[in-house]
């Protein structure tokens, strides 16, 4: 693995930590993370509590969407403005503490090792902590995702993920809420970018989701069903064969 070897992560790589109304979790989150990757940023999207000047105090550089614009969107004001400030990666955590920092050195390891431009989290391991009925509608989007790439994708929807910001930026990527880690883990893909997944432990403690458990499935499926016609477009028939040519970063 050569263009790799001997990165400084530290300085190379950022945190982004979207959240909403995290004000409980995000301070000892913020001080954990720092420990390996000094620089984080919480993207606080449209919180009514306190996260943001918690995630202040903790050392975190923050920004504030005016309201809940979506986790996507947060992501993507994260992305944009750790590129503009001349980070070369992004380190993704979901700000409500159910992943653990003690994880991170092993995601930058498994990218010196397989030149991966997006490492993705892997709970499966765990899955029997994992709460039951998060854990079938992530193996049912995992299978028919599986399918689209035409390689296993044990964990399709983990947000702990280690990504390469210039191949992102290269992408079209548009989704705005939960179907983000979908879109993005598909994209990459089909650009032919080595994707890899790190077994991660699964963190359950009394958190709610803010998932919507109809409004956001009826936004997957519409991603769903667009991904899988551009896939079988003539263009993802080409991007399916550049799968076999991966890129290296």
């Amino acid at each position: 693995m050569s263009s790799l070897s001997g990165m400084d992560w530290p300085k190379k790589c950022v945190a982004v930590i979207p959240c909403l109304n995290e004000a409980q979790a995000i301070g000892p989150l913020v001080q954990a993370v720092r420990l390996a990757v000094p620089a984080v940023l919480v993207v606080d999207d449209g919180s009514i509590d306190h996260t943001a000047s918690v995630a202040e105090q903790a050392g975190a550089e923050v920004l504030r969407h005016a309201g809940p614009a979506g986790k996507g969107a947060a992501l993507q004001t994260g992305w944009r403005h750790t590129r503009q400030a001349g980070f070369q990666w992004a380190l993704t955590l979901d700000g409500d503490g159910q992943h653990s920092p003690e994880d991170i050195p092993a995601f930058f390891q498994r990218a010196q090792d397989t030149s991966a431009a997006l490492v993705v989290g892997n709970r499966m391991a765990g899955a029997a902590h994992m709460p039951w009925l998060r854990l079938q509608v992530n193996r049912w989007m995992s299978r028919r995702l599986s399918r689209l790439a035409r390689r296993p994708l044990p964990d399709s929807q983990c947000g702990f993920r280690l990504m390469n910001l210039e191949a992102w930026s290269a992408l079209q990527i548009s989704t705005t809420h939960f179907e983000i880690e979908s879109e993005v883990l598909i994209a990459f893909i089909a650009a032919g970018y080595i994707v890899e997944f790190e077994p991660v432990r699964v963190i359950y403690k009394n958190e709610r989701s803010k998932i919507h458990p109809v409004r956001d499935t009826v936004r997957w499926l519409r991603w769903w069903r667009g991904a899988r016609r551009r896939w079988r477009s003539s263009r993802g028939a080409a991007m399916v064969c550049a799968t076999h040519e991966r890129h290296t970063i």
